[in-house]
């Protein structure tokens, strides 16, 4: 025979269910915060990898700026590159280049690491014209000559471009991480490179 169920002993059942939900629901809400942050990471990066990608194929394509007026504008082409895919709609970084720390153009070796101080820095600020439209970024360090680049069949030189970005948290997610953490969960530094060889001469 089963056991009849009194108006107390339904209470007591509502009590323990509303314990279980108010258990279970911060840990539900933390996860959903989780994967919403991961996919505007994940976005970002996305970002990050086509900007460094299309400098790097600018780079490539410029090799030693012959084909320019002026040798020496060759980087000014590939940061161009750069933060038009950063600018371009839909861009999640369109709205604070500020939060971009570095554009590293730099001469690469067969690992596609930096050789030596062959590298030219930029970063925010107001730059030089290119195409009509001002840059966002000028010239901070110089140490690879644009014009000294080798674009030879034999063994061309690799230019490297990286990127380097402070992300900051859309959900509040990174509040909660910082509550229970001790902070430091609301900046998130990134960075992406690509390296590609010069493309040959004739």
């Amino acid at each position: 025979m089963t056991p009849r169920l009194t108006p107390r002993h339904r209470g007591g059942e509502r009590g323990q269910s509303l314990v279980e939900l108010s258990l279970v629901l911060p840990v539900l809400l933390v996860l959903l915060l989780g994967l919403l942050e991961f996919g505007f990471v994940f976005d970002h990066l996305l970002t990050l990898s086509y900007a460094s990608r299309e400098g790097a194929r600018t780079g490539a394509a410029l090799a030693d700026g012959s084909a320019l007026p002026d040798c020496a504008d060759v980087d000014e082409y590939v940061v161009s590159a750069v933060e038009r895919v950063l600018t371009s709609a839909g861009s999640p970084i369109r709205g604070d280049l500020t939060r971009v720390g570095e554009i590293r153009v730099y001469k690469a070796d067969a690992a596609g690491n930096q050789v030596g101080s062959a590298v030219n820095v930029w970063v925010p600020g107001v730059g030089p014209t290119v195409d009509g439209r001002q840059l966002s970024f000028q010239l901070q360090s110089s140490g690879w000559a644009q014009c000294t680049r080798s674009n030879a069949t034999s063994h061309p030189d690799s230019i490297g471009v990286s990127v380097t970005y402070a992300y900051r948290a859309v959900t509040p997610l990174a509040g909660i991480l910082d509550v229970v953490g001790g902070g430091g969960w609301s900046t998130l530094p990134m960075a992406d490179r690509t390296v590609m060889a010069l493309n040959p001469s004739d």
